[in-house]
C-alpha cells in the first residue's frame, strides 16, 4: 500500500488533502503541532489515519514521520505575511528551518518524492501579470523570503541527493474549513463571516488590489498531480497553482454579497505593511507539466464556502 505523510494535515488545505488521499486507499500519516490546525478537522476519519503530534522544527519528529513513507506533502507552515513581519525569527524557524529538517528526513528515509507548498508571495510586487514562473522573485515580506528559501532547498535536494521535489506556488486559496476568526485569516472567509453576522466587511487599502483565487479542491488536485507527475516534472521545479483569473477586492465583495443576499457597505482601512497590490497567475506551466486544470468557478466556490460558514 502506498504511504503518504502530510505535514500540517490538521490544517485547512491539509485536512482536505488527507481526506482525498484516504478516499483513494492511501495510508496517511499526519505530522501537526496544532498551532493552527485542529484535531476536530480530522474527527470524522478516526483510525483511518495515523496522527503524530509534533513540530517540523524538531528534526527527530521529522525523521520519525518520514520513516516508511513514499510521498511527503509538506504543508506545515506559519502562513501569515503580517505575522512574519511582526516576528520574522519565529516564522523563519518554522518556514525555512522546518522545511530543511523535513527535506533531510525525507532524504535519509529514501522518500521517493516531496511536494512543497510554496506561495505566490515569493513574487512580491511585479508588473508582469499574469505572472509566469520565469519572473524574477522579489518577495516583499519575510514570509515570501522563507517560501522562496524552501523552494531553493527543495531544488538543491533534487540536484544534490536525488530526492524528487515539486514546489507549488499557491495563490489565494479559499473554501470550507478556513478559520475566519484568526487575525491572519484570508480575505474570503473574513468577508463571509462578517457579512453573515451583519457586520461591514473590512478592506485594507482602496480595494483595487487584485487577487487570483483558487478553490481548495483544485489545490488538493494539484498536489495529487504533482505527486503522480513524471519524474521529469519533479526536478525541483516550481509551478503556479491558481484559478487562472484575476479579480479586484471591490469586484469580489459584490459577488460575495450576492451569494448570501446582503448589501452591507464596505469599511476601508489603511493598507497593511508587506501586502501585495496585484497578484495573478500564469498557470500554463502547471497545465503542461502537471495537468493542473482548475475545475471550480468562483461562483461555485463561494456558494460552497457560504454553506460552510452558515453552518458554524
Amino acid at each position: 500500500m502506498e504511504r503518504a505523510l502530510v505535514t500540517g494535515g490538521a490544517g485547512f488545505i491539509g485536512s482536505h488533502l488527507v481526506r482525498n488521499l484516504v478516499r483513494d486507499g492511501i495510508a496517511v500519516r499526519i505530522l501537526d503541532n496544532y498551532s493552527s490546525g485542529k484535531p476536530e478537522n480530522l474527527k470524522d476519519l478516526g483510525r483511518k489515519v495515523e496522527l503524530m503530534e509534533g513540530d517540523v522544527r524538531n528534526a527527530i519528529a521529522c525523521r520519525n514521520a518520514c520513516r516508511g513513507v513514499d510521498t511527503v506533502f509538506h504543508l506545515a507552515a506559519l502562513v501569515s505575511v503580517p505575522k512574519s513581519v511582526a516576528d520574522p525569527v519565529q516564522s523563519d524557524a518554522i518556514n525555512s528551518g522546518g522545511t530543511l529538517n523535513l527535506l533531510l528526513a525525507a532524504r535519509d528515509n529514501s522518500v521517493r518524492r516531496l511536494v512543497f507548498s510554496s506561495s505566490a508571495a515569493i513574487y512580491g510586487n511585479t508588473d508582469i501579470i499574469p505572472t509566469p514562473e520565469t519572473v524574477l522573485p522579489c518577495p516583499t515580506s519575510p514570509y515570501g523570503v522563507q517560501k522562496l528559501t524552501g523552494e531553493h532547498y527543495a531544488r538543491n535536494f533534487t540536484h544534490l541527493y536525488g530526492l524528487e521535489t515539486v514546489s507549488l506556488r499557491y495563490f489565494n486559496v479559499y473554501g470550507p474549513g478556513q478559520d475566519p476568526t484568526s487575525p491572519y485569516a484570508a480575505a474570503i472567509p473574513k468577508f463571509l463571516m462578517r457579512l453573515l453576522q451583519g457586520n461591514a466587511p473590512i478592506v485594507f487599502g482602496d480595494g483595487e488590489q487584485t487577487r487570483d483565487f483558487c478553490y481548495v479542491a483544485d489545490v488538493v488536485a494539484a498536489n495529487r498531480r504533482a505527486a503522480a507527475a513524471p519524474k521529469s516534472s519533479a526536478d525541483g521545479s516550481a509551478y503556479n497553482i491558481a484559478g487562472g483569473g484575476r479579480i479586484s477586492v471591490n469586484e469580489l465583495l459584490p459577488r460575495i454579497q450576492a451569494t448570501i443576499a446582503t448589501a452591507i457597505p464596505i469599511h476601508y482601512e489603511p493598507s497593511r505593511e508587506g501586502d501585495i497590490k496585484h497578484s495573478g497567475a500564469d498557470i500554463s506551466a502547471a497545465r503542461a507539466f502537471l495537468g493542473h486544470e482548475p475545475a471550480t468557478t468562483l461562483e461555485a466556490g463561494l456558494q460552497e464556502s457560504a454553506k460552510y460558514y452558515r453552518s458554524l
